[in-house]
């Protein structure tokens, strides 16, 4: 799968300045690539509009050569649900743990639903917490059931915004470690972080760029 966009802006409503401008970049599956920046420089404008969230102000996004925004909505569902974005604070159901790791999973009709989301918790280290409710979790435990929810549902290009806010250091080298193994198997990862390069660098980053202002540059 390839998501590349050419030229994007992207205004919010009743913003005089655009969020990002004049945006190029291709996401390939397969791929790691970091996207580096400080507070409102784009980054998660940049995630969305590459989660196929949001529709540019300007410019285009093709999804494997061909417009996605100019296609009927049926297929632009069906494409979207191979994306995954993971916003940096979590958004769970009043529910436990495993409920919300179920929840792309049923949405999508999967048959083996409980098992892929018990098998995702346990590959993460946090098995232990499929029947704790959401309001006894710690940021960084929330984080990770958020991040499990996506994994789940085997997406291939995954999206996450700071995902290493309110992670510990063991932690921290337990993502990047199930990270890798899904690069090995063809997902394409993008993380938006403004944390040192050094944090995900074990990933096997093959791309960095630096935002700044809405722009786009290599880093």
């Amino acid at each position: 799968m390839i998501i590349e966009l050419r030229d994007v802006w992207f205004t919010y409503p009743g913003s005089r300045e655009p969020a990002l401008r004049g945006v190029s970049i291709a996401i390939r599956s397969g791929e790691a690539v970091l996207v580096q920046g400080p507070n409102g420089s784009g980054k998660t404008t940049l995630l969305k509009i590459i989660a196929l969230l949001y529709r540019p102000s300007r410019g285009s996004v093709l999804v494997d050569g061909e417009e996605y925004w100019g296609r009927d909505p049926s297929t632009r569902l069906r494409i979207r649900r191979r994306v995954v974005y993971v916003h940096e604070k979590p958004i769970l159901l009043r529910r436990s743990v495993l409920e919300n790791v179920l929840l792309g999973l049923r949405i999508r009709g999967v048959e083996d639903a409980e098992e892929r989301a018990l098998r995702v918790l346990r590959e993460l280290g946090i098995e232990e917490l499929a029947k704790r409710s959401w309001r006894e979790l710690s940021a960084g435990q929330a984080q990770l059931v958020s991040i499990a929810r996506a994994l789940a549902v085997e997406p291939e290009i995954l999206l996450l915004d700071e995902p290493l806010a309110h992670l510990d250091r063991d932690r921290r080298a337990v993502l990047v470690e199930v990270l890798r193994r899904l690069k090995r198997s063809g997902v394409g990862i993008v993380i938006a972080s403004h944390w040192p390069r050094s944090e995900v660098v074990d990933l096997g980053l093959d791309k960095v760029f630096e935002m700044s202002g809405g722009a786009l540059m290599p880093g």
